[in-house]
């Protein structure tokens, strides 16, 4: 049985599925198609319900909760993973004037209107409306052009936006777990409910088996992972898959569980998102 699957080209992706989509585990009959793009490309993705398993963000998953159900594993939860708002250096003593008094026609370039990032620049600033959507990787040019006055930032552009210039308004993730005392749940992988149950629960298992092998053989996907990551050097690349994949990534566990629980009941109340009616998770 072959079932289409999408995630994005970042690291902590293919390194979480490369061995299950290069035979490096048994996948008790299942093959898959696999669609490589963008975080916000996978959420338009699902919006549209094309893919039977899927990456996307947690904001976006809460509009497709009726048609998708959560994966225990292969999610990306943390503390210290967070997006960060950041503005050009020579700018950042006006623009963080600006907030402070209540300047909110600042023009912010955001990775994707379903982002879970754009989800904790409405917790943390609501009043911030003025927003572009761009591709991720497009961000921090954006912000050294002027085109834009603040870049929300996520992946692996954490680890090299100082290095351009550019200065942190704020860490959205300590933020959040400051507001909440839980981990940031940032993404997690859906498995379309239309399927029988028995072949979501065998997706589950082999996503576990594809990350514990990940961990088990780190070097393994290497060049799977160099491949996708334009010209990320190694030990960036290992840096980015060292944040973002960790213990949730196997199993969310119950601390995972009430990590997105209380994320969504809080985006709940704040109307950000429509209330869930079905629970969230296959098993």
């Amino acid at each position: 049985m072959e079932l289409t699957l999408g995630f994005s080209p970042c690291p902590n992706d293919t390194f979480i599925f490369d061995a299950l989509i290069h035979g490096k585990i048994a996948t008790e009959g299942l093959s898959f198609k696999v669609f490589y793009d963008d975080v916000e490309t996978l959420n338009q993705k699902a919006l549209a319900g094309e893919l039977d398993i899927t990456k996307l963000s947690f904001h976006a998953f809460a509009y497709v909760a009726a048609q998708y159900a959560l994966l225990n594993a292969g999610s990306a939860l943390g503390f210290g993973v967070g997006p960060l708002l950041i503005c050009k250096k020579e700018n950042a003593e006006r623009i963080e004037n600006q907030l402070k008094t209540g300047d909110w026609e600042l023009k912010i370039g955001i990775p994707g209107k379903y982002t879970t990032a754009n989800f904790l620049l409405g917790v943390a600033y609501p009043q911030l409306t003025n927003k572009q959507e761009m591709v991720f990787s497009e961000i921090e040019a954006a912000l050294l052009n002027n085109a834009i006055d603040l870049g929300l930032i996520i992946h692996e552009n954490r680890f090299t936006y100082e290095a351009k210039g550019l200065h942190k308004v704020i860490d959205l993730g300590a933020y959040w777990e400051e507001f909440s005392g839980c981990a940031i749940p940032l993404g997690g992988i859906v498995v379309n409910r239309k399927l029988p149950i028995e072949i979501q629960e065998k997706v589950n298992r082999l996503v576990r088996k594809s990350v514990e092998f990940a961990f088990e053989n780190p070097k393994s996907g290497l060049e799977f992972i160099r491949q996708h990551a334009q010209a990320m050097d190694e030990e960036v690349m290992y840096k980015h898959i060292e944040l973002y994949v960790n213990n949730y990534s196997v199993d969310l566990g119950t601390e995972g569980r009430k990590a997105i629980d209380t994320l969504f009941d809080i985006a709940a109340k704040k109307k950000i998102i429509p209330p869930i009616g079905q629970s969230l998770y296959v098993i």
